[in-house]
C-alpha cells in the first residue's frame, strides 16, 4: 500500500468517534516530565500533608531509587539524585531533610476545583499456565501481533499530541484493531503462533490483563514473569460496572473477588461479560532477575510504594503524597509514593492506582481498594508548575 493510500486512509480517522475509541498506552521508554501538567495546583506546605513527620522514609526510600534510575540524567533530577546518593538507606531524618529541600509540594486539583478522588489498588496475580495448550491450559497470554499497526495522531493532527491510535489494514483502509471479543472468538488472524504461554481460567487471564503483569506458575513448578507489551487501541470499559447495570451485582458487591464469585456461578454469561471490555493486552516475557513488574517509567514498582497516575496530569517518575485510607475501612493511609506506572482506566487528576505487591494478599487487598483520596505532587525545584 503507496504512503499516499496510507495517510488519505488516515485522514479519514478524523471522524469523531474513532478519536474517541483511541487510547494512550504507557511508553515504552521512560518519559520525563514535559510541560505544564494539565491539571490546576494549589501550593501547599509541608504541613498541609498529613502525617508528614510521622513517615517511615526509609521504606519508601527504594522508590525513589528506582525513580532516580530512569530520570538521573534529566537537568532537574540531576543533582537531586546526586544529592540522594549520599543519604543513607535508613537515615529517616535526613531524608525529611531531602525532600523539603529539593522539593515542594502541590495539591492536585479536578477541574472542577475539588480535591478528592478515587483511589483503587492493583497487584502482581500468580496465574496457573503452560507453554503449550492443553485440555487444561486452554486460554492464551498473546505477544503483540505483527499486523497491528501504531499510528501517532499528532503526525496528522498537532491537537491530538499524545494520541496513539492502534489500527490493521483491511485492503486499502485502515481500520481499529480486533476488539477482545473478535481476537477471544479467533477472527485475528496475525495472533495463531504469537502465544506466550496459555492459563485454566479466562477470568484470571482478563484480571492479569488489567492488572498489566503478573507471573505465570508452569507445571515444573517455576515461575515465569510477563508483562505489559501492547494494548489493541480500545477503550477500557468495567465489567464490574456492567454486572451492577444488569442488576446481577450490588454496588459493594461489584470487587475482583465479587466478580470472580459471579463467573463461577453463570459461565455461560461469561463470554459476553468479558466482551463487554472491548481493550485487549499482549504481554512479554521478563527476566526472572527483576524485583518487580516494570511499570510505565520502565523501571521495576516497589510494593506498597508504587502508583499508577493518568500521566497527563501528573508527571511520570515524581514523589506523590498520598492520602486515602485502608480498603473497606476509615483506617487513614496517608503515605509518599511515586508515580511510576499508568492504566488505561487511571484517568483523571486526582486519580490513583496503588500498587500493593505480588500473590493472594495483595490481590486481596488490591481487590477490596475503591477509596475516596487527596494527592499532593513533589514537584523537584526549578520545575514547578506554572498556577492559573
Amino acid at each position: 500500500m503507496h504512503l499516499r493510500s496510507i495517510r488519505s486512509a488516515l485522514i479519514a480517522l478524523s471522524v469523531g468517534i474513532w478519536l474517541v475509541a483511541c487510547q494512550t498506552p504507557p511508553p515504552k521508554e521512560p518519559i520525563p516530565p514535559v510541560g505544564k501538567p494539565s491539571p490546576d495546583f494549589l501550593l501547599a506546605s509541608w504541613a498541609d500533608l498529613p502525617d508528614w513527620l510521622a513517615q517511615e522514609l526509609p521504606a519508601s526510600w527504594p522508590a525513589l531509587q528506582q525513580s532516580c534510575s530512569a530520570l538521573r540524567l534529566k537537568a532537574n533530577w540531576l543533582p537531586i539524585c546526586a544529592a540522594a546518593r549520599d543519604i543513607a538507606a535508613d537515615d529517616a531524618m535526613a531524608q525529611r531533610t531531602f525532600y523539603e529541600t529539593w522539593f515542594t509540594p502541590y495539591k492536585v486539583l479536578n477541574p472542577d476545583g475539588s480535591d478528592t478522588g478515587l483511589i483503587t489498588g492493583y497487584y502482581e496475580p500468580l496465574l496457573l499456565g503452560s507453554r503449550k495448550r492443553s485440555t487444561r491450559f486452554a486460554y492464551p497470554l498473546y505477544a503483540p501481533p505483527d499486523d497491528m499497526l501504531e499510528v501517532d495522531m499528532s503526525e496528522l493532527y498537532p491537537q491530538f499530541r499524545g494520541n496513539i491510535v492502534r489500527a490493521r489494514l483491511q485492503g486499502k483502509r485502515v481500520v481499529p484493531y480486533f476488539n477482545r471479543a473478535e481476537i477471544d472468538a479467533g477472527q485475528a488472524p496475525a495472533l495463531p503462533g504469537r502465544e506466550l504461554f496459555w492459563v485454566e481460567n479466562p477470568v484470571e487471564l482478563f484480571f492479569l490483563q488489567i492488572q498489566g503483569s503478573g507471573r505465570i506458575r508452569l507445571e515444573d513448578g517455576t515461575h515465569a514473569k510477563i508483562g505489559y507489551a501492547e494494548q489493541n487501541g480500545h477503550p477500557y470499559a468495567s465489567i464490574g460496572r456492567r454486572l451492577i447495570d444488569m442488576g446481577e451485582l450490588l454496588p459493594e458487591q461489584a470487587s475482583m473477588q465479587g466478580i470472580k464469585s459471579w463467573a463461577e456461578k453463570n459461565p455461560e454469561k461469561l463470554a459476553v461479560l468479558l466482551g463487554h471490555n472491548p481493550s485487549y493486552v499482549f504481554f512479554r516475557e521478563l527476566p526472572d532477575t527483576l524485583s518487580g513488574p516494570i511499570g510505565a517509567l520502565g523501571v521495576p514498582l516497589t510494593n506498597e510504594y508504587s502508583i499508577a497516575v493518568d500521566r497527563r496530569s501528573i508527571p511520570l517518575g515524581v514523589p506523590v503524597f498520598l492520602a486515602t485510607t485502608q480498603p473497606n475501612s476509615v483506617e487513614p493511609l496517608n503515605r509518599l509514593v511515586f508515580a511510576q506506572d499508568t492504566g488505561g482506566a487511571i484517568k483523571g487528576a486526582v486519580r490513583a492506582d496503588f500498587f500493593w505487591g505480588f500473590g493472594e494478599l495483595a490481590g486481596h487487598q488490591a481487590g477490596r481498594m475503591k477509596q475516596s483520596g487527596r494527592l499532593w505532587v513533589l514537584f523537584p525545584k526549578g520545575a514547578e508548575p506554572t498556577l492559573n
